[in-house]
């Protein structure tokens, strides 16, 4: 769902998207680029990775390692990634809990795993539709950023900007990506409360 609302999102203004999955003719892919004209399409991991020149990491957090490398490191090498995936262990059920926290983050265990690939960590705090249009949630409210490539980053900050986003916060590092990774225990939580309706945080200074 976070892939095919990104991607539609970056087909929408301008992009040419490529959606990868698992296997070459993954159904949901098919249907998504179906849907979204001639500037996208679909194919493997690996087929999307060396076709794009920024990269969108939107699996699972337990699995994103792996899908990364069928994507290959060679394919990846030198690109931006952005990594929206959050740790999320559902293994005993709700609520899930963090696979990583604390004194690691998924965002870090990318970048080491494919330290030649520019990983920035952006848009994991906020459920998708918000990613996209934040003018969902009204007033004023945040996206935070953070890498260790400053050139990565602002290409990133770039294409916030084209989302829509006006308040965007740079945490600096890649290791800032453990505090907006474990934001997500409370995320969970108001989102729940929310019934529904489209929220986000908002740093009041």
């Amino acid at each position: 769902m976070v892939g095919a609302t990104l991607g539609s999102k970056l087909v929408q203004i301008g992009h040419e998207v490529k959606m990868g999955s698992r296997s070459a003719n993954n159904e949901k892919a098919v249907e998504w680029a179906q849907n979204n004209g001639a500037h996208a399409s679909y194919g493997t991991f690996a087929d999307a990775a060396t076709f794009g020149e920024v990269v969108f990491n939107c699996t699972g957090g337990t699995v994103s390692l792996a899908a990364l490398t069928l994507a290959g490191a060679g394919n990846l090498k030198g690109k931006v990634l952005v990594d929206v995936a959050n740790p999320l262990d559902f293994s005993k059920g709700m609520p899930p809990t963090l696979s990583v926290c604390n004194t690691d983050s998924l965002g870090e265990q990318i970048q080491r795993a494919f330290p030649h690939v520019k990983v920035v960590k952006a848009l994991n705090t906020m459920n998708c539709k918000v990613m996209v249009e934040p003018s969902l949630v009204p007033g004023q409210h945040d996206v935070f950023v953070c890498a260790n490539d400053s050139q990565a980053k602002a290409k990133v900050v770039d294409i916030l900007k084209s989302f829509g986003w006006s308040s965007i916060v740079d945490l600096g590092d890649i290791t800032a990506a453990r505090g907006t990774e474990m934001v997500l225990p409370i995320w969970m939580r108001l989102w729940g409360l929310s019934q529904n309706r489209p929220f986000n945080f908002r740093i009041a200074r």
